[in-house]
């Protein structure tokens, strides 16, 4: 992690992503950019840009010297206006930084709570090589002390163990495995648990405290969040947007209800190429299908 995007809509909810993304620099180095984007409109379009504009750097010097007075930073913070498409820019900004993790609160007064509790939640996801952690209205933690981790029977979901294991090393995190399910079919049950062996077996070679939890319900999502408050979890790790199957647990509505209904911060990554070191993604046997 190198570059933390943090899109800002102008109002104070919008700052819990940039709380979020504080917390996280301060302990890894990472460089804040901050992001407007101000959408095209009709009408008086171009005397509303520039008033958008000049808003948006009062707001965003304002911020900075804030922030800058507040702590000793060990990293840079600094922003920049874009014009556009929200989704898209933001995607495309995030594709230029190498390494980059995009973080924002989905609650604000312009517009964020329909872009991300909507569908465009995993336009970001779909348009951008980088994770994503969406934060609503929850109180950011001072650590990423726990991460949840679920799992399913696709090669998707298990994608993203890598970036969750480097992130972990970073905070010195316990990840917590679930498995979560709706059939009682014990080939599935089998599966998972062989799988959540394979995925424990990388966490051992990477010196990664976990635990493992098998879970069956009728609401996947419900079953998640409810293990996730009583473990105290600072975040949880998912797929967006995955392959279609018969035996695909944690499909894009399981996401879509995780950004809508977690009160903690989600990890939230596109199916495909995440831009993370996985050399030895392939070893012990480790995401075999």
């Amino acid at each position: 992690m190198k570059t933390i995007i943090v899109p800002l809509d102008l109002s104070d909810e919008s700052l819990n992503g940039l709380n979020l993304a504080m917390m996280m620099a301060t302990k890894t180095g990472a460089n804040i950019l901050l992001v407007h984007v101000i959408g095209k409109n009709t009408g008086d379009y171009y005397e509303q840009m520039e008033k958008e504009n000049q808003l948006a750097q009062t707001k965003f010097e304002s911020i900075l010297r804030k922030y800058k007075e507040k702590v000793n930073l060990n990293f840079t913070l600094s922003y920049i206006i874009k014009e556009g498409k929200i989704f898209k820019e933001i995607a495309d900004l995030a594709d230029k930084h190498e390494d980059a993790l995009t973080v924002l609160s989905t609650h604000g007064v312009s517009g964020f709570e329909e872009l991300f509790i909507g569908g465009n939640a995993y336009k970001i996801t779909s348009h951008s090589r980088n994770p994503v952690i969406t934060v609503r209205r929850s109180k950011i933690p001072s650590n990423i002390d726990n991460i949840v981790l679920p799992l399913d029977m696709t090669f998707q979901t298990r994608e993203k163990v890598p970036y969750t294991v480097e992130l972990a090393k970073k905070f010195g995190s316990k990840i917590h495995l679930l498995t979560i399910r709706l059939s009682n079919l014990k080939s599935i049950e089998k599966k998972l648990h062989q799988y959540a062996d394979q995925v424990a077996s990388y966490l051992v070679t990477h010196k990664i405290p976990y635990i493992v939890e098998h879970l069956h319900g009728g609401n996947l999502t419900d079953l998640t969040l409810d293990y996730s408050r009583s473990i105290g979890a600072d975040m949880i790790s998912i797929m967006t947007e995955q392959e279609k199957s018969a035996s695909n647990l944690l499909l894009g509505n399981f996401a879509h209800q995780m950004i809508n209904k977690a009160y903690f911060p989600v990890l939230s990554f596109p199916n495909y190429h995440l831009r993370v070191n996985a050399e030895d993604i392939w070893t012990l046997g480790a995401f075999n299908p």
